[in-house]
C-alpha cells in the first residue's frame, strides 16, 4: 500500500530498513541484497570501521563494482580545465578491437559492474560510443554517460534512450550563457539547454523516468555565484543528480581560481581519531547563524551536522573504497581517471606532475585477470591504508613535485599528494 501511495503522490516508495542476524555460530547474517552489492562472497575480506553507534563495513578491495571506458581524448570544445592543458599526448581513439577486449572481459564478471563511459576526452565525439552503450547494456550492465551536452542531437538522443543507457550525465559550469562560455570555450549554454530538455521530452515518461539525468559542476572563483542558479537549472532540466567539485589547476592561471586553498590547511596533519569532534544541530541559514557556522565547518575540526559528517574523510580514496578501474582509449588499464595520463597540476604554488600508472592492457590480459592481479589488489590494500606522505598538508619538499615517491619511503605511485583523496576533487 505504501508505495500505491508513493507512487500516486509523485514520490518514489520510502526505503525498506535491512536487517542481518545473528545465527546459532555467533555468525553475522546479512540480506542476500546487501552482501551481493558489496561483493560479500565467500572467502572476501572485509575492513571494519568502528563508529559511534554502528560498525561500518567497507567495500572488499576484491570486489570491482565500476569500469570507467574512455572512447576518446579527443574533444570538440577547448575548456580552460581541461586536462588536455596540462599535457603533450598524442589524439587517440578506442578501436573496436580494443573495446571487444572490454566486453569479453565484462562477460567473465559476476555480478556485472556499471559501465561508464567517460575520460578526458568528449564521449559523443566518438562515432561508435553510443553503439558500445548498447552493448554494455545488452550484457545486463548498468550504463552511464558524461557529456558536455553540445553534441546531444535528436538522433543521438533517440540512440542513448533505445540502447537503454542509465544515466546521462551532462557537464554545466555556468547558469548564463557569457559565465557558461566564460569555461567551456567554444560552446553556447542555450544550445545545451535546448538539446538536455528535448532529451527529457523523447524520454519514455513516468515517475522514474529513464535514462535519469545528472548535472556536473566545476566549481571556481569565476563561477561559484551561478551554483544555485545552476542547481535550479538541473531541476528544470529533470535531474536527479548533481556532482559538484573543484577545479583541478591544470595551469598557472588557474591557481587564482580555486576555492580551497584553506580548506586543505585548515586541519593539523593528524589521524582522524584525533581530531577533535563537534557535533552541531540542524539550524537555519541565515544573516545570524551563516558566519559562526561557516566558521564551525571551516576549523578543522571533525564536523557532524544532524548526526552526519560534513566534512567527509582525510586520506580516502573513493575510486577504491567504490571498487572501481578505468580503462584508457588504447586499453591501459589504471586503478583511477587521475593516473591514466601523466599530466602537470599545480600544489601549494608549485608544478607537480603526476605520471600514469597503467597495471595491464584489456587487449592482452582479461579485466577479471588484471583486477585481481595480485601485486594489483595488493595496492589498492596500499592505498586502503593510505599511509602516504601528507603532501597536500605540507607541500614543502621536492619529492611533492612528482608522484614518485614520497618522503616515508613510499614508491610510486605516491599518492600523498592525491586532491581527490582529500575530497577536493570528485567525479560522477
Amino acid at each position: 500500500m505504501e508505495s500505491i501511495v508513493a507512487l500516486m503522490s509523485g514520490r518514489p516508495p520510502a526505503p525498506k530498513a535491512e536487517w542481518a542476524y545473528v545465527n546459532e555460530q555467533g555468525h553475522l547474517v546479512l540480506p542476500p541484497e546487501a552482501a551481493a552489492q558489496l561483493g560479500l562472497v565467500p572467502g572476501a575480506e572485509v575492513r571494519l570501521e568502528a563508529l559511534t553507534n554502528g560498525l561500518r563495513l567497507h567495500r572488499p578491495v576484491t570486489h570491482l563494482s565500476k569500469v570507467y571506458v574512455e572512447p576518446t581524448i579527443a574533444c570538440n570544445l577547448d575548456c580552460v580545465t581541461c586536462f588536455r592543458h596540462g599535457w603533450d599526448e598524442t589524439l587517440g581513439r578506442m578501436t573496436d578491437e580494443t573495446f571487444a577486449a572490454v566486453l569479453a572481459g565484462l562477460r567473465e564478471l559476476d555480478p556485472l559492474p556499471t559501465v561508464y563511459f567517460g575520460g578526458i576526452g568528449e564521449p559523443l565525439f566518438h562515432k561508435r560510443t553510443v553503439e558500445w552503450v548498447a552493448q554494455a547494456k545488452a550484457l545486463g550492465a548498468r550504463v552511464e554517460l558524461i557529456t558536455n551536452g553540445t553534441l546531444l542531437t535528436e538522433r543521438k538522443a533517440l540512440a542513448l534512450i533505445e540502447a537503454g543507457l542509465d544515466l546521462l550525465w551532462v557537464s554545466i559550469d555556468g547558469a548564463r550563457p557569457e559565465s557558461y562560455a566564460d569555461v567551456r570555450l567554444g560552446a553556447e549554454l542555450p544550445r545545451v539547454i535546448a538539446n538536455l530538455t528535448r532529451f527529457r521530452q523523447l524520454r519514455r515518461g513516468g515517475h522514474f523516468a529513464r535514462p535519469e539525468i545528472g548535472v556536473a559542476f566545476v566549481a571556481m572563483k569565476r563561477n561559484i555565484a551561478d551554483l544555485p542558479a545552476v542547481l535550479a537549472l538541473g531541476r528544470e532540466l529533470g535531474a536527479k543528480h548533481f556532482n559538484v567539485s573543484n577545479v583541478l589547476p591544470i595551469t598557472p592561471d588557474l591557481q587564482a581560481e580555486q576555492l580551497y586553498t584553506s580548506a586543505l590547511r585548515s586541519a593539523a596533519y593528524l589521524p582522524s581519531r584525533e581530531v577533535p569532534r563537534v557535533s552541531l544541530p540542524k539550524m537555519d541559514f541565515n544573516a545570524v547563524t551563516r558566519e559562526a557556522l561557516f566558521q564551525a565547518f571551516q576549523s578543522g575540526y571533525n564536523v557532524s551536522y544532524a548526526g552526519n559528517n560534513w566534512g567527509g574523510s582525510n586520506d580516502v580514496c573513493n575510486y577504491i573504497e567504490s571498487g572501481t578501474l578505468s580503462v584508457a582509449w588504447n586499453g591501459d588499464v589504471s586503478p583511477c581517471w587521475p593516473l591514466m595520463h601523466t599530466h602537470q597540476s599545480y600544489l601549494h604554488g608549485k608544478p607537480r606532475t603526476s605520471h600514469k600508472h597503467v597495471v595491464g592492457n584489456v587487449r592482452e590480459r582479461s579485466v577479471r585477470d588484471l583486477w585481481l592481479d595480485p601485486e594489483y589488489v595488493a595496492y589498492r590494500r596500499r592505498v586502503v591504508s593510505f599511509a602516504f606522505a601528507p603532501c597536500t598538508f605540507c607541500g614543502g619538499c621536492e619529492l611533492s613535485e612528482t608522484n614518485q615517491e614520497d618522503c616515508l619511503g613510499n614508491v610510486f605511485p605516491a599518492c600523498g599528494g592525491c586532491l581527490w583523496a582529500q575530497g577536493v576533487i570528485q567525479c560522477p
